[in-house]
């Protein structure tokens, strides 16, 4: 029987993984206190996995996130230390195929985030997600056509200009979609955005980059990437409060170990605890 509920399913999904900076994904914080976090590589490169959802709602199929993608050389595979997975490889596993998805819901254009969107074929590089509708910040596309940011290599027109015919912008938090809301988080770029989805069993918000991993839930740990860090930690801070006053369960887009969490008060501020589904999409 259907569920009467807007959202009758959330599965993660794990689209790869990727190794970046220590330094850089854990900004101000010094190297001596998140080596007791995670372990860095000989290059300094910590674990990083990159995961999406797969939402069943009212409205369809929706993807929240697309991964990084296969458009990568040899070169830019050894750098990332990319694995050779995608979106489409998870979704396959799911007996889902591209075409079935009806809507990507994206925080924001970072190829570890966006590239996904797009693959290359002998006919040039085309849309992944055909039949899709896809959801960003009004400000985030505008950003990312312009390549405004300090880093010169994580917006790609490559990825973008095949979706373009396939884009909604929105201004602002709303709800596109029955049981998704869109939260503006913006400080790690200025139009990236967080997601709510009112499943049946509690909601979840998928952060994003707002707080990529449990241990980036300390007021400090910004990314050297943040184009905005006072910005992000003002929007991290408010939306893991307001996941720890509504009992939201966090959904981690890059937590090498764990796709989920609970916000927890601890004593002046807020932490994240693991908290895997005993089943996919359903409470433990």
């Amino acid at each position: 029987m259907q569920s009467a509920h807007a959202i009758s399913r959330v599965e993660p999904l794990r689209t790869g993984s990727f190794r970046l900076d220590g330094g850089g994904m854990f900004g101000l914080i010094p190297k001596t206190m998140w080596s007791q976090w995670t372990e860095a590589d000989a290059l300094n490169r910590i674990a990083l996995a990159a995961r999406s959802l797969l939402v069943e709602s009212r409205d369809g199929l929706v993807l929240v996130e697309a991964g990084y993608g296969d458009k990568w050389t040899d070169r830019e595979r050894a750098m990332y230390d990319l694995e050779r997975r995608t979106a489409v490889d998870a979704l396959a596993e799911l007996g889902v195929d591209p075409g079935d998805i009806a809507h990507v819901v994206l925080t924001h254009l970072h190829f570890d985030h966006a590239a996904g969107l797009t693959c290359a074929s002998n006919a040039g590089v085309r849309s992944v997600f055909a039949n899709a509708r896809v959801h960003v910040q009004r400000q985030e596309w505008l950003d990312a056509l312009a390549n405004r940011s300090t880093m010169t290599r994580t917006y790609f027109r490559s990825h973008l200009d095949p979706v373009a015919t396939q884009m909604e912008l929105h201004d602002g938090a709303c709800a596109p979609l029955a049981g998704i809301g869109l939260i503006p988080t913006p400080g790690h770029t200025w139009g990236h955005q967080s997601v709510l989805i009112e499943a049946a069993d509690g909601a979840i918000l998928y952060t994003g980059d707002a707080c990529p991993t449990l241990h980036h839930a300390h007021p400090a740990a910004s990314m050297g990437y943040d184009m905005l860090a006072h910005e992000a930690m003002l929007s991290k801070l408010d939306v893991l409060g307001r996941a720890c006053r509504e009992g939201w369960r966090i959904a981690l887009d890059h937590d090498p170990m764990h796709a989920f969490a609970r916000a927890t008060p601890h004593g002046d501020r807020v932490v994240l605890e693991p908290s895997e589904p005993a089943t996919a999409g359903t409470t433990p």
